[in-house]
């Protein structure tokens, strides 16, 4: 039996999501991608889970993205290339496109984060990242596009003529310079990257649940809205959280002096 392409675990509230190819860098075949389909859509289903951690095996690369060997041996069988998103292809909708994903995703990037790898981290909602991680997307350079939504994202999370130079060029960048572009939240020397992530965790597990998911939507639904339609939208989460006991909870416990106590209801 060949071995899974991902491993994936529960602690508690918090899911760890791990590319498991490090001998290619974490390249992400077909069969990487269904098998996370089935991973997002069961941590979607778990209300026991609250957050996210998705990274890489591996001290190397967070991924590199496409698996281009395969892409190459489909090519040579007639196999039609792919263009923006997954629509008809396994693994679909992948989390680049499930907009909809209502729990917070914190991409943890020990390495390389190219191609699709770092359209990847781009979809999730936190990046913490080691010192010695890289950036870049290179799909200009084989011919090809970023797909997987780094044409869109990079764009609306960088300068504009920021963006187009690394997108046209197929550049890639370190670290610092993602974090002094705000594409990251922390950079931190490798030895401290899990324990910066946990802190992360952590105070995403102890804020109410419920809120997360109703600021997450709002926030990510809103960004092209202007400013009387986002204050005006229906967010189905938030709908769910004003009617929710945990928001009663809240000023109750703080009113208590005490540490509230989230049911998630």
């Amino acid at each position: 039996m060949t071995a899974a392409r991902v491993r994936y675990h529960r602690t508690g509230h918090v899911a760890r999501v791990t590319l498991d190819r490090p001998d290619v860098l974490n390249a992400m075949d077909l069969r990487m991608h269904e098998e996370l389909a089935r991973i997002w859509d069961d941590i979607e289903a778990d209300d026991r889970i609250r957050v996210v951690v998705l990274t890489g095996a591996g001290d190397r690369a967070f991924s590199v993205g496409q698996d281009l060997k395969e892409r190459a041996r489909r090519d040579a069988a007639g196999t039609p290339g792919s263009s923006f998103g997954s629509r008809g292809q396994p693994g679909w909708p992948r989390l680049t496109e499930r907009f909809g994903f209502s729990k917070p995703v914190v991409a943890r990037v020990d390495g390389y984060a190219l191609g699709g790898g770092f359209e990847l981290a781009l979809a999730c909602d936190l990046i913490i990242a080691s010192d010695r991680s890289v950036f870049g997307l290179p799909e200009v350079r084989l011919g090809l596009v970023p797909g997987a939504g780094g044409v869109f994202r990079l764009v609306r999370q960088l300068p504009q003529k920021t963006a187009m130079g690394y997108l046209l060029t197929g550049r890639r960048f370190d670290a610092a310079t993602a974090l002094r572009f705000g594409l990251v939240n922390e950079v931190v020397p490798a030895q401290r990257l899990d324990a910066c992530v946990d802190g992360w965790v952590d105070d995403l597990v102890t804020s109410a649940p419920l809120s997360v998911r109703a600021i997450k939507e709002a926030a990510l639904r809103s960004v092209d809205l202007p400013l009387p339609d986002a204050f005006t939208a229906t967010y189905r989460w938030e709908q769910r959280r004003r009617a929710s006991a945990d928001a009663v909870e809240g000023p109750r416990a703080f009113a208590e002096r005490r540490a509230p106590r989230w049911s998630g209801t």
